[in-house]
């Protein structure tokens, strides 16, 4: 047949040729028009004076007119097939496609090449077979068996009863292969020890072959061992603690029937994971529903929609990788935030109950603490949650759901910041009484003596209109607000060193802290406001300091961090410390893969386009681990 005949015209008026139905049955009508239609070499110029809309669908049409369809025995997964009943003229003829073995199983004659109907012999099952084993297996094919039955008469009422003594037609072979997304989606699954089990109806050679080809298992073994791979026969054949076991290392769950899929998901919970699963019929449903995370496709009936908790609209399993990475992003930044902020809060507090213990003046007036927190604090804090995805996040084991957003290390490091954070800010004040060049030059006994202050020369403590100078208070202020700022620095990451993502990396923070800072200077340099906030201008010298004091922050962080990822961290999979460098570059890289396909954008949030291929990917369920 022409190449023209093999599509179906859409909108005439853009002129766009696009699927209509199923892509197995758009598949076996395109399969129709190529095998071309009886008598056709004899009707060469058939179709020369046709529109391009009437080319499109000659072929449809021809066998539209040719046969009328009665009825339908819908496709049913303990028959595993479907037939369609249909007259032509006196003729009534029943087509019957469906899996391979279930059609064999209910012939007893073939039809041969020259049209001949021939007794079904056993050497001629046994060659089918062979073939159909070697479709699924070594090209990764996905099977149908054809058959059909002339029936005496033409009726309303057809069973499964009439399924039998049909007469073997063929094989066809469907190449269905995976979409390009799938390979690096699931080598970003291992990297962030996320198990992935395929679970498909197809035939188990079929379901192995592409299981190889995406990486699910290994393609250099030619056998793979039964507790990677099974059928559904061969679970139920198990005991409840064989199935229990075959759940700890399956792979790939082919031939399933509905109640396999509950099965699994009941099985994977009771073992302690967090369990994500896709589907998209109707008797999906209930495994949608038992899943912590029922996932429909958009594609699917609307049963799996209402039953499932998202609905992933490109049907595109890369979609759920992406996704996972961007909620474990958005959970990263969540703890930042709330590192960010209590570490600062914490420095805030100890800075005040430490010069009240130590007998200090005021280093901090009540009206400095408010522009501190709502103002300096607010904007970088604020810009932490477009921090970008931390490189570590996908190659570490999903937490434990029982595990608090503050861990006890978490905890220990919020005090030892925000102890740095207080002390600095106190020694800001000290500095200015006790070092500063253009200060007092006071003993460290006299700062400490200040309830003891002197008056007019009088009595042996510091003079007291020292203890209402605006320069100390300044410099704490000054120092609490830099140290802040390089704080903000550190929260980029919970584990990551600033030397490897770099401060750039989140251009909105960078923004924020010179707004912060513009804000500090307005402050300091203003008259009218120096005034209002009771603080001056501060000198180079100054600055200085409040540099040496606040910046240290930044290499005690990094040292808790290096402890965090070299001693305490035992998130990540073995032996992922020493390949943690090449993990990372992996995991960039795929995650870009992950975005070849998809229609606009750029990184894993580009949405794919639904043409670019069929996924055999839609029936991949996601076993997420808890530790």
């Amino acid at each position: 047949m022409a190449k023209g005949l093999t599509l179906w015209w859409v909108n005439a008026d853009k002129g766009v040729y696009q699927q209509v139905g199923e892509a197995t049955e758009v598949a076996l009508r395109v399969l129709a028009e190529k095998i071309g239609l009886p008598g056709y070499a004899q009707m060469p110029n058939a179709v020369e004076g046709l529109s391009k809309q009437e080319r499109a669908s000659f072929c449809n049409d021809y066998w539209q007119h040719t046969y009328s369809r009665v009825t339908t025995l819908e496709f049913d997964r303990n028959r595993k097939m479907m037939s369609t009943l249909c007259t032509n003229k006196a003729r009534a003829v029943l087509f019957v496609k469906g899996a391979p073995e279930s059609v064999l199983g209910r012939c007893n004659q073939v039809l041969a090449s020259d049209g001949a109907v021939l007794s079904l012999s056993s050497s001629i099952q046994s060659a089918v077979q062979e073939t159909f084993a070697s479709y699924g297996g070594q090209l990764a094919l996905r099977c149908l068996g054809l058959a059909v039955q002339t029936l005496p008469s033409a009726t309303q009422q057809v069973s499964i009863d009439d399924e039998k003594d049909l007469v073997w037609v063929g094989l066809v072979g469907l190449q269905d292969p995976p979409r390009a997304q799938v390979m690096p989606a699931l080598e970003v699954c291992h990297q962030a020890a996320i198990r992935v089990v395929m679970v498909t109806g197809d035939n188990q050679a079929t379901a192995e072959s592409i299981a190889k080809q995406i990486g699910l298992l290994d393609p250099q073994q030619d056998d793979p061992s039964a507790a990677k791979s099974l059928t559904g026969a061969q679970f139920n054949a198990m005991s409840p603690e064989q199935q229990a076991e075959a759940a700890h290392d399956l792979c790939v769950f082919a031939r399933v029937e509905p109640s396999h899929k509950t099965q699994l998901v009941e099985l994977l919970k009771s073992q302690g994971h967090v369990v994500a699963m896709t589907g998209d019929g109707v008797n999906d449903a209930p495994a949608l529903k038992r899943a912590d995370i029922g996932i429909a496709m958009g594609s699917g009936t609307a049963v799996a929609k209402s039953a499932a908790d998202m609905v992933l609209a490109d049907d595109n399993f890369a979609s759920i990788v992406a996704a996972v990475a961007e909620g474990r992003a958005i959970y990263n930044n969540t703890k930042q935030f709330i590192r960010y902020m209590v570490s600062s809060n914490i420095g805030e507090v100890i800075a005040i109950f430490t010069a009240a213990l130590l007998g200090l003046p005021e280093v901090l007036t009540p009206v400095q603490l408010l522009w501190v927190n709502l103002v300096t604090d607010g904007l970088p804090a604020t810009a932490l949650g477009f921090n970008p995805q931390d490189h570590q996040s996908m190659h570490s084991r999903p937490r434990n759901i029982r595990e608090g957003i503050v861990t006890r290390w978490l905890l220990i490091r919020y005090l030892i910041i925000g102890a740095y954070v207080g002390l600095a800010t106190v020694g800001g004040s000290v500095w200015w009484y006790t070092s500063y060049k253009g200060g007092p030059r006071l003993t460290w006994h006299q700062v400490t003596s200040f309830q003891d202050c002197s008056t007019a020369g009088r009595g042996k403590g510091p003079p007291c209109e020292l203890a209402y100078d605006k320069s100390p208070t300044t410099m704490a202020m000054t120092v609490l607000v830099v140290v802040e700022m390089f704080n903000a620095l550190n929260a980029l990451s919970q584990d990551s060193s600033l030397l490897r993502l770099k401060p750039w990396a989140n251009m909105w923070l960078l923004a924020a802290i010179a707004v912060s800072m513009l804000l500090h200077m307005f402050i300091l340099y203003v008259p009218a406001f120096a005034a209002m906030f009771g603080v001056q201008a501060l000198g180079w010298s100054e600055w200085k300091a409040v540099l040496w004091l606040s910046a240290p922050v930044v290499l005690l962080d990094e040292i808790l961090k290096w402890v965090s990822r070299n001693v305490l961290d035992n998130s990540r999979q073995p032996n992922a410390r020493s390949a943690a460098r090449q993990a990372g570059r992996l995991l960039q890289q795929n995650l870009d893969k992950l975005g070849s396909g998809r229609s606009g954008g750029s990184g894993p949030r580009r949405k794919y386009n639904k043409m670019d291929g069929k996924a055999s990917d839609d029936d991949i369920e996601l076993g997420m681990r808890k530790s």
